[in-house]
């Protein structure tokens, strides 16, 4: 799938998702109306959230593929790290204001009426939303979105709520205990609180570049797996992503007589190597030239300047890549 594709696949997803957002919010709202119940306002009310941040969502995607230009050499893909922290930003406000109504509500004492209507409208809803946060999901991993995968865990959260509230409901029909509709109306706020959090935390790790351990390790597995016998070392690994494009950089040590050409050759085949397994990545390589005492180290046999035979082996594996050069560590 190319890029052109993908952006395609985004679009589409977050219009979908707007849509969506939009009617979930006029049905859970009605629900409202017609109960009074608090908890089935919170679940509204976070639907309020879900159509903004989907709008900020589908601003992001459209920025995020504008091609770099002179202000922005990278490109524009950050934005959806931005995305993400409002889309959390909105979803904290969000769940105060739930508490802030449910207090409201506990204090003046809950009036509620029709539930059994209001269980139907949520039911519909959640089923929905559901739908909704998988596919977002899945379309996001697919395209490489973090905004798309933000958009859908938190339509998942929506729909979660949905769940609790359903079931709260149902509790208050059968016990006439009304005020169980504001306390789970809270208990419901907390977990949107926590889905906020989450966000934000993500948000600001991707624009602090903080390394995914799992992502470091399956780049460096990827070099191990195609390594050639004189590419004496692999040190100092390091990447950072921007939108869908990934950013890797090493250092690689070849013998000291290979050419320009010939090192140009060994970056064409790494580059071509890795955008199979990840597309979008670009690759710059910092060539390191061999020194005597790294003989010990290497296995390349048909070196024909050798000093010395290979004597110390040292397995090749993540920490090794993203560390320092083997001579510095294993002296």
């Amino acid at each position: 799938m190319d890029r052109n594709d993908q952006l395609n696949l985004r679009k589409k997803a977050a219009y979908i998702s707007l849509a969506v957002g939009i009617g979930m919010f006029i049905t859970k709202m009605t629900a409202y109306f017609i109960t009074g119940s608090v908890a089935i306002f919170s679940d509204a009310a976070e639907s309020v959230v879900h159509v903004a941040a989907t709008g900020m969502a589908l601003f992001s995607i459209i920025l995020s593929s504008k091609p770099a230009d002179e202000s922005h050499l990278y490109g524009h893909g950050n934005i959806e790290y931005f995305s993400a922290g409002v889309e959390g930003f909105l979803i904290v406000l969000a769940a105060g204001f739930i508490i802030y109504q449910a207090v409201l509500d506990i204090i003046a004492g809950p009036t509620l009426e029709s539930l059994n209507i209001g269980v139907i409208f949520i039911s519909a809803a959640g089923v929905v939303n559901l739908g909704l946060g998988f596919y977002l999901i899945r379309t996001g991993k697919k395209t490489n979105s973090i905004t798309l995968v933000a958009d859908g865990k938190h339509v998942l959260t929506d729909a979660y709520t949905s769940i609790g509230v359903i079931v709260g409901i149902t509790l208050v029909i059968i016990t006439d205990f009304v005020l169980l509709d504001p306390i789970l109306a809270i208990i419901v706020a907390l977990n949107i609180l926590f889905t906020g959090y989450k966000l934000i935390r993500e948000s600001i790790g991707g624009l602090m570049l903080e390394t995914n351990p799992a992502i470091l390790k399956s780049f460096s597995d990827k070099l191990i797996s195609i390594k050639k016998d004189y590419w004496i070392d692999i040190h100092e690994l390091r990447y950072w992503q921007s939108g869908d494009r990934t950013y890797l950089d090493f250092h690689l040590i070849l013998p000291y007589y290979f050419t320009i050409e010939q090192s140009h050759s060994e970056e064409k085949f790494i580059d071509e190597e890795l955008e199979k397994d990840f597309p979008n990545s670009q690759i710059k390589i910092h060539f390191d030239y061999c020194i005597p005492d790294l003989c010990k180290f290497c296995g390349y046999q048909k070196c024909e300047v050798r000093k010395e035979e290979k004597s110390i082996n040292f397995e090749w594996n993540v920490e090794k890549s993203a560390g320092k050069a083997v001579y510095m560590v294993m002296k």
